[in-house]
């Protein structure tokens, strides 16, 4: 296919770029601080994104896909409004000349955020799922939130549409796992999202996987790697820290709290990448 991949500059962008490339895919990357031979624009310009997702002169003149990752990545970067406005503006924008461009198949950086992070209210249950209603306690996670019910309003107008919001937990480089062994010193330093985190190699497994699954509808995954970012067990970080919880399964060792069976099931998502991994190179 030929897709197009917002945001393709950034962290999980990267990767996800590569990804795809190496899958025999041509990738198109549109982001506001895009080099050539990528292409710059402005997603917050309606025009500028009907544009791109539709041709750019002697470049394409179709896109088969689209991957949205583009956004003010995380709360707290820039003021609440500036956050709110541009992510849910680019989104909308991303959405509609989708629409308008016949474009069917559009997987979108939704975050795990709406999971009720970071936690001062305990979460309902451990593992979290997607199963209860969002919690967002950001302006960040507001306009994510409010992006999870524009697609299914833009899949009821059209019922050919498939759109995957995945929410991705916190993304990680190889090289940001030196940091990890340092968190075992407080375990509440990582609480705000249940110790989890997601390698942008595996990231990009599940945008991949995303675009291949065949169906129609909204779906949401949350996505993350299969252990925590800690040392210690999950039983017993749950049982410190959240000791009111009710924890709906026994843990592995390790195993996440933020759970991707859902992703596992549907998707056919599987991380093949941990920070306990022994690294082997500055690509590793």
């Amino acid at each position: 296919m030929r897709i197009a991949v917002t945001g393709g500059t950034g962290k999980l962008g990267r990767a996800v770029v590569a990804d795809l490339r190496e899958h025999g895919h041509e990738v198109i990357n549109l982001d506001a601080a895009a080099q050539r031979p990528d292409i710059r624009i402005d997603l917050t310009d309606y025009g500028q994104t009907l544009e791109a997702l539709t041709e750019i002169d002697d470049r394409y003149d179709r896109i088969d896909a689209v991957v949205h990752l583009a956004a003010i990545p995380a709360p707290g970067i820039t003021g609440n409004a500036a956050t709110f406005h541009n992510n849910i503006n680019a989104t909308y924008n991303v959405f509609a000349a989708a629409r308008a461009a016949g474009i069917t198949n559009v997987v979108w950086a939704s975050s795990e955020t709406l999971l009720g992070i970071p936690f001062e209210t305990p979460p309902p249950y451990i593992p979290l799922d997607e199963e209860y209603p969002a919690r967002p306690e950001s302006r960040y996670a507001l306009a994510k939130h409010l992006e999870e019910t524009m697609a299914a309003e833009f899949c009821r107008w059209n019922p050919a549409l498939k759109m995957i919001g995945l929410r991705f937990s916190n993304v990680m480089d190889p090289q940001d796992y030196a940091e990890f062994p340092s968190f075992d010193a407080d375990p509440r330093s990582r609480k705000w999202n249940l110790w989890g985190y997601i390698d942008a190699r595996d990231g990009a497994q599940a945008v991949r996987k995303a675009l291949a699954y065949d169906a129609t509808g909204v779906e949401i995954f949350i996505i993350a790697n299969s252990d925590t970012v800690m040392s210690r067990s999950s039983a017993s970080l749950a049982a410190e820290v959240y000791p009111g919880v009710k924890v709906t399964k026994e843990l592995g060792e390790h195993e996440t709290l933020l759970s991707i069976d859902k992703a596992r099931r549907l998707l056919g998502y599987e991380p093949e990448h941990s920070w306990r991994d022994p690294v082997t190179g500055p690509g590793a």
